[in-house]
């Protein structure tokens, strides 16, 4: 039996006539020598554990002393603070600052070069941390909230609609595949997800997709052996003037292979609207929706990464949520 445990065995009327866990038929004798030996013994400390908190040792200095440091901490906290809104302010937009008074043009190939290998750095991180099994929350159709046309320009007329085919392109057969709507439902089986769409705009909705999976897509006509990316295309898209202005994605196809990556055919069980990228538009949950191509027309298979409408403006190239 340990000492911990024998000392729990120790009836209350020892303890308390006492004053410690000692029985009175073992007080220690008052002669000097014993009673220096009992006293050194009652007094050592238990040994500290690595983990256990240590009291802070104290500190004595003058006023004057302390006076300095205060001084000193002030000034450079002021120093740091001065030098961080310098930096942040030579990184804001130039629109931003001019609204803050600053008239000086700020915009240098420096600041476009460190905004850029930032905005890498953060696209990388993020692919790096991409997994297949990273599945967004799914929700009930009693969770389910309006989803606005936020179309990239004007909402193309619907007259495409009757015309519409999608080409395939970059594919191991070496063919240019084209498929309509029909060709799409009847052969893929339709899945439905309720997620969530987050636009970079700062506003999400809620809504009740079904579609086929791009990953049945590329299973049934397989890509180049090298292919790591595929480019996603609407050519009738159009700018805020009406004019045509193809839209154009670049999407790895791990994401692409992410079982609620979708090439979605209805929206909250009813046929997609040209509002919404009717015939056919690529829903990929995991990512910002500039990211989700309405009225898709095309898709090109390549080895190398391929242009992408909004980096090719400066934001990023991954968009990942």
């Amino acid at each position: 039996m340990s000492d911990d445990k024998k000392s729990d065995s120790l009836q209350p009327e020892e303890i308390r006539s006492t004053g410690s866990p000692l029985s009175a038929k073992h007080r220690p004798r008052t002669d000097g020598a014993s009673s220096s030996v009992a006293v050194g013994s009652l007094s050592m400390k238990r040994p500290q554990g690595f983990f256990e908190e240590r009291s802070l040792p104290a500190i004595e200095m003058t006023a004057g002393r302390l006076r300095h440091l205060t001084r000193r901490d002030v000034l450079l906290f002021g120093a740091g603070a001065v030098a961080a809104l310098a930096g942040g302010g030579f990184l804001l937009p130039q629109d931003t600052l001019s609204r803050l008074g600053v008239r000086r043009n700020m915009d240098s190939p420096g600041k476009e070069w460190f905004l850029n290998r930032a905005l890498r750095f953060d696209d990388d991180v993020a692919e790096a941390l991409y997994s297949e099994n990273r599945i967004v929350p799914t929700y009930t159709k009693s969770q389910i909230t309006p989803l606005k046309n936020n179309y990239n320009g004007a909402t193309p007329d619907p007259a495409y609609i009757s015309g519409w085919n999608l080409t395939l392109d970059g594919l191991a057969s070496g063919l240019s595949i084209s498929l309509d709507i029909r060709n799409l439902k009847t052969r893929f089986s339709i899945h439905e997800q309720i997620t969530r769409l987050v636009c970079v705009e700062g506003w999400s909705a809620i809504a009740w997709w079904a579609g086929l999976r791009f990953d049945d897509l590329l299973r049934a006509y397989p890509p180049i052996s090298q292919a790591k990316w595929a480019r996603v295309e609407s050519s009738v898209n159009l700018d805020a003037s009406g004019n045509p202005d193809p839209y154009f994605v670049s999407i790895d196809l791990a994401n692409a292979r992410h079982p609620q990556t979708l090439l979605a055919t209805h929206l909250n069980g009813q046929r997609l609207t040209v509002d919404h990228g009717a015939p056919l538009r690529l829903l990929v949950p995991v990512k910002l929706g500039l990211k989700n191509v309405k009225a898709v027309t095309k898709i090109t298979y390549s080895a190398e990464e391929p242009r992408d409408y909004w980096a090719e403006r400066g934001y990023s190239r991954y968009d990942g949520i």
